[in-house]
């Protein structure tokens, strides 16, 4: 049976329209996983530290696409809920053109920023080799060059819940993850290309994707939103900007933050503790992908009510969510923590002072995976009622300011120990700013 944004959601209805976004995210994830699995087993040392030390600012140049998406999902799906698809229509399109745009000029401003930035982060160890450098700036100018396609699988991902295609956006996903590990196997394993078929292979699978996508949403003209002819409005620009702004401050922050504890890791740890860094965050990216793809795929049903000024669903869905939220939280900590040193030794190919040093930081990054969804959830809560503003506030807080905060101060008094001690510390802090939020916008949108 189809599931409709204005459904009555069960908890199996909500699993059904959840559970294609949440794989959908954790195959989006397996992108940089799959290149730091190929790249430490069948490549040096430097290779996995220089991969690890540039994808944050990969990451930072995608995540435009990631902002026009969930913002913009938001605002489509409230113009559905108002039964204005025309307009809808005209805004989706309008959105994905203007992603095009947005992402060659900020691609090929990227480009050459590359180089300079990346040697600037290996002046801070004396000890960083002059490889890691070269292939970190040769990784970086691949990927951002053609990071136009990531930004456009990342707005498609949001899009195919609206359209209520959850599952063919999930095979088209999975279609460019499976693109990607072929050609890391090729490009990596067989012909011996290091971070350069690294890079080839993880842009082969954006192209999968992305073309895809333009070619269904361009042709399926029975979709309730496709692409089509559009008018120029930076009303709706703006908009969706606005909406998806706590999305791009929160994916921005996670990644300025990975630059300031790569920094940190350096001075301190030298290349392993960037690897490290990099190991735990590469099981962070599966576990952080299943909260953050609930939360993408009921936001859709959330914006479409309160299009629809139906309250009593809001209050159901928030319900359950927040249980389902605690439940899944527990569940991953109590994974990690007796995974960790497996997970580690997945990545450290037998270099057994990064397994020890991994091991240890996992342990003690697990105990935040207990409440980490909750500000995720909330933080696009508020996204999808089209509230930018408090969005993005628990977004900056819980991504930059205290994490930042808690990097730089925490190492002060426990030692190295408490650069890995700062993520759970900031989630805490993350969850009381969100529960206040929650409590104090209560009656604005009667949830």
């Amino acid at each position: 049976m189809a599931i409709h944004l204005s459904d009555h959601f069960t908890y199996k209805k909500i699993f059904k329209i959840t559970i294609f976004p949440i794989v959908m995210m954790i195959f989006t994830s397996l992108y940089s996983i799959v290149d730091g699995i190929f790249i430490s087993n069948f490549a040096n040392e430097s290779s996995f530290a220089a991969v690890n030390l540039v994808a944050p600012f990969i990451m930072i140049v995608g995540t435009i696409g990631f902002m026009l998406g969930s913002g913009g999902m938001a605002y489509v799906a409230k113009l559905l809920g108002e039964k204005n698809g025309e307009k809808a229509n005209q805004a989706f399109s309008l959105i994905t053109y203007a992603t095009v745009v947005i992402g060659l000029v900020v691609s090929l401003a990227f480009v050459f920023l590359i180089a300079p930035i990346v040697r600037a982060m290996g002046s801070i160890n004396t000890n960083t080799s002059e490889e890691m450098v070269t292939e970190a700036i040769l990784y970086g100018r691949i990927l951002i060059g053609f990071s136009v396609f990531f930004m456009l699988q990342n707005l498609f991902s949001s899009f195919f819940l609206v359209a209520e295609k959850s599952k063919m956006g999930f095979f088209v996903t999975l279609a460019g993850g499976i693109t990607n590990i072929i050609f890391d196997a090729l490009f990596i394993g067989v012909f011996k290309w290091g971070v350069v078929g690294a890079a080839l292979a993880t842009v082969s699978g954006y192209l999968v994707t992305s073309i895809y996508s333009i070619l269904y949403f361009g042709f399926k003209k029975d979709l309730i939103i496709h692409l089509g002819k559009t008018k120029f409005s930076a009303k709706i620009i703006l908009k969706s900007l606005y909406n998806g702004l706590s999305e791009f401050v929160n994916n921005i922050s996670f990644n300025v933050v990975a630059i300031v504890y790569n920094i940190q890791l350096l001075k301190l740890l030298g290349e392993n503790g960037v690897s490290a860094y990099g190991i735990i965050m590469y099981v962070s990216f599966i576990f952080v992908a299943i909260f953050i793809g609930y939360s993408t795929g009921i936001s859709p049903v959330i914006g479409y009510n309160y299009g629809a000024n139906n309250s009593q669903e809001l209050k159901n869905v928030l319900k359950k969510s927040l249980i389902i939220i605690i439940i899944t939280g527990i569940i991953m900590t109590v994974v990690s923590e007796l995974s960790a040193r497996l997970f580690s030794s997945i990545f450290a190919n037998g270099n057994e002072e990064l397994l020890n040093i991994s091991t240890e930081a996992m342990r003690i990054f697990s105990t935040a995976y207990v409440i980490t969804g909750f500000a995720i959830f909330i933080s696009s809560f508020f996204t999808a009622l089209n509230n930018g503003t408090v969005s993005a506030i628990i977004s900056l807080l819980r991504t930059l300011v205290f994490q930042i905060a808690f990097v730089l101060i925490l190492p002060l008094i426990f030692g190295n120990v408490g650069i890995w001690l700062a993520r759970p510390v900031t989630e805490v802090a993350s969850l009381l700013i969100s529960i206040i939020f929650l409590i104090v916008n209560k009656k604005k949108y009667n949830y």
